[in-house]
């Protein structure tokens, strides 16, 4: 019996309707950066210090000597979060006109209880600066960061929930602030592919000859054959939910993988980019290279997908992004820009895996659960993109151990994939009995097999009984 791609050979794979369709989606995310990457700068932390009132009678130099020095580092500055006493400093400013001729380290300290001066020589104004988010505050701005990530979070849910077409998935549309996709609601139709395994036959017929007729070719009378048809009746009463996703031990192996290599990912990509007011020089600059590295990533990914194999073309790129920041803790200060180099480097090798992830964790999973499992896999995504803030959260504390922590997890996720099969040149499985099996490092099926797999029926039936057997 013929699969899907055989059935629809006759469109041809690049034809104008699927260029429109290409560009539709495209489109479609372009404005995602603008939301996603805003935060680096209307979430900086600017330098601050405690407020002094300027109702105070105090000379300038008692006014100055009202903030600790501390020391960070090798050098001295001026603490951001305690102050000495006020009552105190203004008694002491009466008895000694010169600070100097007294020692401060006997004056009992405070917090800031008049609130912050910030300095202004970056941004005029931040959320943190707006909203007094430092020192016993400080965890509301890793907090402020999350919420995006967690409204993204209930979308990717819902994306992978509401796989059909109905008003459901209209609503939830509506409820987003992306307005402007709605338009592609009638643009995009649904894949014929899903259709087809939801037993919606006339659906999927008319949508395959209304490409035909875009693409300027002639349709066959009959798309499908009697036994084809009877085939798709028989699968789409089978209805799937998200408990499939774990259903048997294969498919519950390979969903646990893809969870972890999606929220690790998520950990390094976005928390590079939000620690790009970690780097040293322009915030500005810094920003542009991080997003401009971006496009030769997404060039590589292409060259990867189109000439090596899924899994290693992910393991590589993950591997890449994250073994470079472990040796930014090695650069001299006086060579900041060799940090911001390997940053960037390790930026590329994350984008570079974030594009190929999407390809091949679609290819992993049948078309029955196909949307659930992608869904699935980019809620866990969410996560890694609500625990990024708070690793850049800790360079305050230690400069290099934000980068330590998503090198090491970065690294880990390279490993776990080398554990999932490969799909390069390999036909997409349409249930769950026809996905490959785990087999780790051995053991590496060939397209052959799985051409014999699929137009074989005596082949597809003993492998559908081992998935039995894995079920009881």
């Amino acid at each position: 019996m013929r699969d899907y791609d055989e059935i629809t050979a006759f469109l041809g794979e690049w034809g104008p309707y699927q260029k429109i369709i290409f560009f539709l989606l495209s489109l479609s995310i372009f404005p995602n950066a603008f939301c996603g990457l805003s935060i680096v700068f209307v979430g900086d932390i600017p330098e601050h210090r405690c407020l002094v009132p300027g109702n105070l009678n105090l000379s300038e130099a008692w006014r100055n000597r009202t903030i600790p020095l501390v020391r960070e580092g090798d050098k001295l500055q001026y603490s951001k979060c305690r102050r000495y006493r006020v009552d105190v400093i203004m008694n002491l400013s009466e008895t000694f006109p010169d600070p100097d001729s007294f020692n401060m380290s006997e004056v009992e300290q405070e917090p800031c209880l008049d609130g912050w001066e910030y300095s202004k020589d970056q941004y005029i104004s931040t959320i943190v600066s707006e909203w007094d988010l430092v020192c016993s505050n400080d965890w509301k701005g890793p907090f402020s960061m999350s919420a995006f990530f967690v409204g993204v979070l209930v979308g990717s849910f819902f994306s992978g929930q509401l796989s059909d077409r109905n008003w459901w998935t209209l609503l939830f549309a509506l409820s987003l602030p992306g307005l402007m996709y709605i338009p592609l609601w009638w643009f995009i139709p649904e894949s014929p592919r899903w259709l087809l395994i939801n037993g919606r036959v006339q659906e999927a017929e008319a949508i395959l000859r209304h490409i035909a007729k875009r693409n300027g070719v002639i349709p066959p009378e009959v798309l499908f054959n009697d036994l084809e048809l009877e085939d798709m009746k028989a699968k789409s009463k089978q209805s799937h939910a998200i408990t499939h996703l774990v259903k048997t031990r294969n498919i519950r192996t390979i969903t646990i993988i893809s969870l972890l290599v999606w929220m690790f990912m998520a950990v390094g990509y976005f928390g590079l980019t939000l620690s790009t007011p970690n780097l040293h020089g322009d915030d500005y600059l810094n920003c542009f290279f991080a997003g401009a590295i971006e496009v030769p990533a997404y060039v590589a990914a292409w060259f990867f997908l189109q000439r090596f194999s899924r899994r290693f073309s992910l393991s590589g790129s993950l591997f890449l992004g994250g073994i470079v920041l472990f040796f930014i803790q090695l650069i001299p200060s006086n060579l900041a820009a060799l940090a911001t180099v390997l940053v960037m480097i390790g930026k590329f090798g994350t984008t570079c895996a974030f594009s190929i992830v999407y390809v091949y964790s679609a290819e992993l999973y049948p078309t029955a659960v196909r949307n659930m499992g992608v869904g699935v896999s980019s809620m866990a995504c969410r996560f890694g993109g609500i625990i990024s803030p708070y690793i850049f959260y800790l360079g305050v504390h230690h400069e290099f151990l934000p980068f330590i922590l998503m090198g090491s997890v970065t690294v880990f996720s390279a490993i776990l994939v080398l554990f999932l099969p490969e799909t390069v040149n390999i036909p997409l499985p349409e249930t769950i009995d026809q996905m490959q099996k785990m087999k780790g490092f051995k053991c590496r099926s060939t397209p052959r097999d799985h051409d014999h797999f699929y137009k074989n029926g005596t082949t597809r039936e003993s492998n559908m009984m081992v998935s039995k057997k894995e079920e009881i």
